[in-house]
């Protein structure tokens, strides 16, 4: 009953009519990076009782701020987000921690008596919570020694053509150079004996005790967006993302394999930093590697069954969201609130 393209709809037509649910339901407010999801998330926070659950991996960090795009001071304090800043940079986080934070979240929410908003752009963190998780493996640290010798000998191209030998499907889905997605795939082929792909088949998934709405919003043309990101890219610059960087290898224990500093521009401007990029080519390598995040994202989200799309951009964007959350029950006892 959705629509697959990107644009408003009638918010009195039938066919947007959900199927009654008695479970409360809560907002997954998706898009690329750069698409505005933020800002259509605080006015929703403004005129309605929600609360938000950060999706996204590299918001989780403190001290990473101002390449992360993350929330200012005064947005937050309009809009409080979960999940920002919960760790340090040398910490891991994984989608199956994102899961058992964010449903402890969400029951927090919902016992106050508000509804919960999970935005963000970290798809895999979306997929988590909906389906569960297979599964898998527990990290080996001898494997992954190994694992980490060879791509140091061999270069990251040479173990992902092993990807695509072992795992053809994850090896469609992971970058030839993403160097911890490529270990950790070949890892569980190693542990395992089955790829990753036929294992993450079939997630563990206990039945969810709320319903889930699906918003997707992303500039109508292409072009538009990977303008959005080159802007975005100066506007972080100028705001000093190079000293944030600094700031954080001066530190002494952070280095460029951990996940916090393999972020978007994170790793280009430390590469910048270590002497092996000029600053011209780091802002091309910055720009290239979120458009290619962006791309994967858009990748992640058409695959997205029972979500609207909206135009980002659009004029009506606030007013056609709002109506999209009437039709589904949100808040179906102040429906004036509503316009």
């Amino acid at each position: 009953p959705w629509r697959n393209s990107i644009g408003c709809f009638d918010a009195g037509a039938d066919r947007f009519a959900p199927m009654p649910d008695p479970r409360p339901p809560i907002l997954f407010l998706m898009g690329p990076t750069a698409s505005g999801k933020t800002a259509l998330a605080v006015e929703l926070v403004k005129r309605l009782p929600f609360q938000i659950i950060s999706v996204d991996s590299a918001l989780v960090y403190r001290g990473m701020d101002i390449g992360t795009a993350k929330p200012d001071a005064e947005t937050r304090r309009l809009a409080p987000h979960r999940l920002i800043d919960i760790l340090d940079p040398t910490q891991a986080y994984s989608a199956g921690q994102f899961r058992i934070d964010a449903l402890r979240e969400i029951a927090a929410i919902q016992a106050a008596g508000q509804s919960p908003l999970l935005v963000g752009g970290t798809m895999l963190y979306f997929r988590a919570l909906e389906r569960g998780l297979a599964e898998l493996p527990t990290a080996d640290p001898a494997v992954r020694a190994r694992l980490a010798a060879e791509f140091a000998q061999q270069g990251s191209p040479a173990l992902h053509a092993r990807l695509v030998r072992r795992d053809p499907a994850a090896a469609a889905r992971i970058h030839p150079h993403d160097q911890q997605r490529i270990q950790r795939a070949l890892e569980v082929c190693e542990l395992a004996g089955r790829s990753l792909t036929e294992l993450c088949a079939y997630p563990h998934n206990e039945p969810l005790p709320f319903r889930i709405v699906k918003l997707i919003v992303a500039p109508m043309d292409r072009q538009v967006l990977h303008q959005r990101i080159e802007q975005r890219f100066g506007i972080i610059l100028d705001q000093g993302l190079i000293a944030e960087v600094a700031k954080l290898r001066a530190r002494g224990d952070l280095h460029p394999d951990l996940p916090a500093i393999r972020a978007v521009g994170y790793r280009q401007v430390w590469a910048h930093l270590d002497g092996k990029l000029t600053y011209a080519t780091m802002v091309e390598h910055a720009i290239i590697a979120t458009r290619q995040f962006a791309k994967r994202q858009l990748t992640w989200l058409r695959a997205e069954s029972g979500a609207l799309w909206l135009d980002s951009l659009a004029d009506d964007l606030l007013e056609c969201t709002m109506a999209y959350l009437h039709q589904h029950r949100f808040f179906p006892k102040t429906p004036e609130r509503l316009c």
